[in-house]
């Protein structure tokens, strides 16, 4: 039997669409792990012992992580770093809220930088690299600090999709991603198993 033009129309999650619950299988489908809590292990490994190559990195280096996803990582470098070298490296946080040109500032502790930076080598720590703004707003606020011989980029994921020219140094796993798609770094200040890398995808349906 047809319906009448004025018939009212079944509901939509009657008609074959069903928006994904959390949990479901659906919601599943859209969430894809990157690197497991052994591949990060490996991945921090191996950009400790990058960053310790360089020739000037012998007189020592610091590392300085971007609150909030650079901080964990930095610490687990600068312990890899201690392990290899038997030296543990400068360490400290940034906060580069008063240097960002965007409006995704938070609310975050300020740094924390106990190391003098003039001549020294620093490694700036963050656990994704995306647009470059966040990054550009870090070297702002190292050069406000001091002189450094060197500024350094290491990165757990550079996810692509670039907005100003910045690269990474050390780059842990390069994944191209699209602008409707997340990534979720969850890193133990120790190794976990719980430690994983994630990319999300949003709903098409709440696409911008």
């Amino acid at each position: 039997m047809g319906v009448g033009a004025g018939a009212r129309r079944p509901p939509l999650s009657n008609r074959g669409f069903v928006r994904p619950q959390p949990g479901s299988t659906l919601e599943a489908l859209r969430e894809r792990t990157l690197l497991t809590a052994q591949q990060i292990d490996r991945v921090i490994a191996r950009l400790a012992h990058q960053i310790l190559e360089p020739e000037d990195a012998q007189s020592g280096i610091v590392l300085l992580g971007i609150r909030r996803g650079g901080e964990t990582l930095a610490c687990r470098i600068a312990e890899k770093i201690r392990d290899i070298s038997g030296v543990a490296p400068g360490l400290g946080f940034l906060n580069v809220n008063l240097y960002r040109d965007d409006d995704v500032a938070r609310v975050l502790p300020e740094s924390e930088i106990h190391e003098g930076l003039t001549g020294r080598v620093v490694v700036i720590v963050d656990d994704v690299l995306y647009t470059g703004r966040t990054v550009r707003s870090a070297l702002d606020a190292v050069t406000d600090l001091g002189r450094p011989r060197a500024i350094r980029l290491a990165v757990l994921v550079d996810r692509g999709l670039r907005e100003l020219p910045v690269q990474g140094d050390y780059v842990g796993r390069t994944i191209p991603t699209s602008r409707q798609e997340h990534i979720d770094v969850i890193l133990s200040k120790q190794s976990a198993e719980t430690d994983r890398v994630l990319l999300r995808g949003q709903p098409d349906d709440a696409a911008p």
